[in-house]
């Protein structure tokens, strides 16, 4: 049997047949030695049929390998073909049908092999190597060779699935089922859990997809172990069709309970800890999947459930961080440690033993005493663990109590008692009575409560430093009053009264602070209190007392001060222009007495004196009356009273104003006429006098009264001005305003003047007049404003340059403009721009023509004009004859003086007539079509005419002949290495013509 390598691996199997494995191109070569016992050179079975010099026994190949089935004929030349499973394949060696299927081998030699390329399951049969009868020999057929085609599996299908994690609890059995794809045989299948075989397996085989295929199905049980977290699980798939096993694997991630709680106590004596002390506790868990959850109870209740995880180690870690109070005395500290697959909690627990100290010492009773007398104290301590005991000290001498008591506490400890039973004398006074508490537990600590012994003795004399009596002080003065006072305790009070009634500060912020009371000053056995007065008109003749005990002092104030109310009273409160006015002007108080006076806006009045009357703070009062007649023009002004003091200086001043109801007057700078660009906004301003202020501003155009409310181009301001927008020529003219209040009414007329861009109305386009006559070229606009040189005017030429106007005349008057011409001539001709610029954008401009009619005027070419043409009757010529006149021309031709009627019908008639024009411009064009010599050469005349005269020209038709010579040679242009020439040409004959230039070089003879 041959080997044929393809390009991958290839593995035949049966009697006598080596399993090869392809690795390289150069295999062939490489196992030829290896195959001579095994294919190729395979003895001749002893059971070779006859007729057969060798033949291939069964095969067994993979999926895809290339196979060659041999048979040798002992008798070359008869036909030989396969059969499969009974069907003949056929004598040709390409084997039709079948394109892997080729007959390899020499003929001649009887060597006619089946060479099957990438088997597929479709190959696996019987087949049979027939021969046909022939001369050689009979028929032969031979033993059937099974080929069996190995299908290997091509995939697993893992569930759960291949590749994944999957999440199990340890200790819990779980189900693993392994299906293989189609395969031929079906592969032998096993799980293999942590690098170990799971036995627990149940094995099935079916059908697969296709005949002579099968699907191999397997189920495992299993029980995973913490062990297994982390571990792959393998499907593994092997089959005699397979040099490897194909496997499938997934990941298992195992969930179990943590271990038990540590915690690490810091110190020797578990739980024993001291109030006030900040306790850092860890707490430790290892292992568990997920990591463990950790948290702390204080007394079953949780006070903390923050934890870290090293992953790493699988440490769970907690630190309860706790400030140790009294009440923690007893406390249960309990770790706790979980997670989402334990069956419980772990908890490790320890009690709390604390000491503390007492947290306050309480004196009850009261240290002030008078001298002479005893003072009843007692000691009492919070609770504290161990006990405190307790002893008296005055100044630095240590007292003996009257009792002691020790009870029960809170959190466990115990309140210590003392009373003590003391009498004072006056050198005790501002010793330290102390209670101390002290244990060998808090050696280092000592607790303490002072209190300041206050033995209490009268003052010994009292007086008050300031100001001497009957001294006048004005009013603003700052006055410093000292009241003193020699010993006693307590300290004296000293309280300052006003008139008997206690003098203090302002109570409200905003109140100016006129008072200002000090506090109560020590210098050795002296007391002070100074009182600081801003002396007002209620300080004077007032008494300022101090007292102290049973001990008083007292000082009386003399106080000049101005009006402290100047009030101006009025006969009415309504007022209208030619009323009469009556004001009266009362000083309240003052000291000394002032002297009052009238003016209005500076202006002196006459007044009378008024009676006194009774003045408050000891002082004079004051009064003068006014008489006013008022007018509209009084309203807003003030009338002012004045009070003035000689002896202090000053004047003080109250004014009236008058407030005069008058119907709306109109200002003197009203303004009554506005100018605005159309299109833009106008402010038609108001300046009105009321009062009250007026009510209503209407205003009325044309009749018609605009909305108060305002409109799409309107609005009405505030002081009743008229704003408009978008103003246009329309909005010209007299606005009426209408002003009202409770008063009256008041009537103005404003004018808007709108200026508005010009417009041209009127045009006169074309405009005409005969050659050498005059004309007006008539402007008129409209226009605002009208201006005497807002006309202007252009001459336009071809592209609309501007050309002199020199010889004509500019005439304006209002809104018309005028462009005189005298004797108007050719020239003059053409395009003319009226400009009307007002001043206000945009400039209007206007086009008109100036036509200037004349006689017609014939083109007359130098010399004579003539057309050439062949007078062969096939032939045809043009004659062209151009003319400038106005009005319009009318041409007519004649032929050696015979008129031609170019409107003869005929079809004979050979003359045809193309007329055009362009402004002034106008030609005639005699079209004669099969030029005849005898008929044709002759004299025409071309005559034009209009309304004002006629011209005419001659054109000769002639025969094709040589040109005539060029005319008019001039020199137009020259520089160092050229010249420019201009010339005429000549008749050309009636063909085309070239021209040649020649010179003569100066001193050299001839022409180049």
């Amino acid at each position: 049997m041959w080997l044929v390598m393809g390009t991958r691996e290839v593995a035949l199997r049966g009697p006598g047949v080596t399993t090869i494995h392809r690795t390289s191109s150069l295999t062939p070569l490489l196992l030829m030695g290896m195959l001579t016992t095994g294919l190729v050179q395979s003895p001749i079975p002893t059971s070779v049929s006859r007729g057969f010099w060798t033949l291939s026994e069964n095969l067994t190949a993979v999926e895809g390998a290339t196979v060659k089935l041999r048979c040798g004929v002992r008798a070359p030349g008869s036909v030989v073909q396969w059969a499969k499973d009974g069907l003949l394949l056929g004598p040709n060696p390409g084997i039709p049908g079948f394109p892997r299927y080729s007959l390899e081998g020499d003929p001649a030699k009887g060597e006619f092999h089946l060479r099957i390329e990438t088997c597929d399951l479709s190959d696996d049969a019987e087949y049979e190597c027939q021969v046909s009868r022939s001369e050689m020999g009979p028929e032969l057929v031979s033993p059937k060779v099974i080929l069996s085609i190995l299908v290997p599996p091509k995939v697993l299908q893992l569930t759960p699935e291949a590749g994944s994690t999957v999440t199990w609890v340890a200790g819990q059995e779980y189900v693993v089922t392994c299906v293989s794809g189609d395969a031929k045989p079906a592969p032998h299948i096993t799980f293999i859990q942590g690098g170990h075989t799971v036995l627990d397996v149940s094995y099935n085989v079916n059908d697969g997809s296709e005949e002579k295929l099968f699907i191999a199905e397997a189920e495992a049980r299993v029980t995973p172990q913490s062990s297994d977290n982390g571990q792959l699980l393998f499907c593994e798939g092997s089959s005699p069709a397979l040099d490897i096993p194909i496997k499938a694997s997934f990941t298992m991630n195992i969930l179990f309970p943590p271990g038990p709680p540590v915690i690490d106590w810091p110190g020797l004596d578990e739980g024993h800890v001291r109030a006030g002390q900040n306790l850092e506790l860890p707490c430790m868990a290892r292992g568990g999947n997920p990591p463990a959850t950790l948290q702390w109870l204080k007394n079953g209740k949780p006070v903390s459930i923050a934890w870290g995880t090293e992953h790493a180690q699988a440490v769970a870690r907690s630190v309860l961080v706790m400030a140790v109070r009294p009440e923690d005395h007893g406390a249960q500290l309990s770790c706790l440690s979980y997670n989402s697959v334990s069956t419980g909690t772990q908890e490790r627990s320890i009690t709390l033993q604390v000491t503390f100290p007492p947290s306050a010492i309480t004196i009850l009773g009261s240290a002030s005493q008078s001298e002479n007398k005893n003072v009843t104290l007692c000691c009492l301590t919070k609770s504290s663990r161990p006990r405190v005991l307790l002893r008296w000290w005055l100044g630095g001498r240590q007292l003996l109590p009257t009792d002691e008591t020790v009870m029960d506490g809170l959190h466990g400890g115990h309140i210590s008692m003392s009373n003590l039973t003391l009498l004072v004398r006056r050198e005790d006074n501002g010793l330290s009575l102390t209670c101390e508490a002290f244990s060998d537990a808090f050696s280092k600590e000592t607790f303490k409560k002072s209190l300041t012994l206050n033995v209490k003795y009268p003052a010994q004399k009292l007086w008050i430093e300031g100001p001497q009596e009957g001294q006048y002080i004005r009013t603003g003065t700052r006055v410093r009053l000292v009241c003193l006072a020699i010993g006693g305790n307590p300290e004296p009070s000293l309280t300052w009264y006003k008139d008997s009634r206690t003098v203090s500060e302002p109570r409200q912020p905003q109140e100016p602070r006129r008072v200002q009371l000090g506090s109560l000053e020590k210098s050795g056995s002296t007391f002070s209190r100074e009182l600081v007065l801003v002396i007002g008109p209620s300080d004077n003749r007032a008494k300022f007392s101090c007292k102290a005990g049973q001990l008083s002092a007292s000082r009386q104030l003399e106080v000049q001060f101005p009006p402290t109310n100047l009030t101006i009273l009025a006969n009415s409160s309504t007022l209208r222009p030619g009323d009469a006015l009556n004001l009266t002007c009362v000083s309240i108080s003052s000291n000394p007495p002032v002297n009052l006076s009238w003016d209005k806006e500076g202006e002196r009045l006459e007044d009378v004196a008024a009676p006194p009357q009774s003045a408050p703070f000891k002082g004079s009062t004051a009064s003068r009356s006014v008489f006013l007649r008022v007018s509209s023009r009084d309203h807003g002004h003030r009338v002012t009273c004045r009070a003035h003091s000689a002896a202090l200086r000053e004047t003080v001043s109250s004014f009236y104003s008058l407030n005069v109801l008058y119907p709306p007057e109109f200002l003197g700078e009203q303004v009554l006429v506005v100018t605005v660009e159309e299109q833009g906004q106008a402010l038609l301003p108001v300046s009105v006098s009321a009062n009250p202020a007026p009510e209503a501003f209407n205003w009325t155009f044309r009749g018609y009264r605009l909305s108060p409310a305002g409109g799409p181009r309107h609005r009405i301001l505030s002081g009743g001005a008229l704003q408009l927008w978008n103003v246009t020529r329309a909005d010209g003219g007299v606005y009426q305003l209408h002003c009202q209040n409770s008063e009256g009414t008041a009537e103005a007329l404003l004018k808007l003047d709108v200026h508005y861009a010009p417009t041209i109305r009127a045009l006169w386009d074309p405009t005409e007049v005969n050659v050498g006559g005059s004309v007006d070229i008539v402007c008129t606009v409209d226009a605002n404003p009208v201006l005497p040189e807002m006309f202007s005017w252009e001459r336009l030429g071809e592209e609309e340059e501007d050309l002199s106007l020199d010889d004509v005349e500019m005439v304006s008057k209002g809104s018309t403009g005028r462009l005189r011409i005298h004797q108007a001539k050719l020239s003059q001709a053409g395009a003319y721009q009226c400009i009307v610029d007002n001043g206000v954008a945009p400039v209007a401009r206007g086009l008109v023509r100036l036509v200037v009619r004349f006689a017609p005027q014939v083109d007359h070419p130098t010399p004579l004009t003539k057309v050439a043409a062949a007078g062969d009757s096939t032939s045809s010529a043009t004659l062209h004859c151009r003319a400038r006149g106005v009005p319009n021309i009318d041409f007519t031709w004649t032929k050696n003086g015979v008129p031609l009627d170019l409107q003869d019908p005929s079809p004979l008639f050979r003359y045809t007539e193309h007329r055009y024009h362009q402004g002034v411009v106008h030609s005639s064009l005699l079209t004669i079509a099969n030029v005849s010599a005898a008929q044709d050469y002759a004299l025409f005349t071309c005559t034009a005419t209009n309304d004002l005269g006629s011209d005419h020209t001659n054109i000769q038709l002639v025969s094709i002949s040589r040109p005539d010579p060029p005319w008019g040679l001039k020199v137009v242009s020259t520089t160092p290495h050229s010249v420019g020439l201009e010339w005429k040409p000549g008749f050309d004959g009636g063909l085309p013509q070239r021209f040649q230039i020649r010179y003569e070089a100066l001193e050299t003879p001839g022409f180049l």
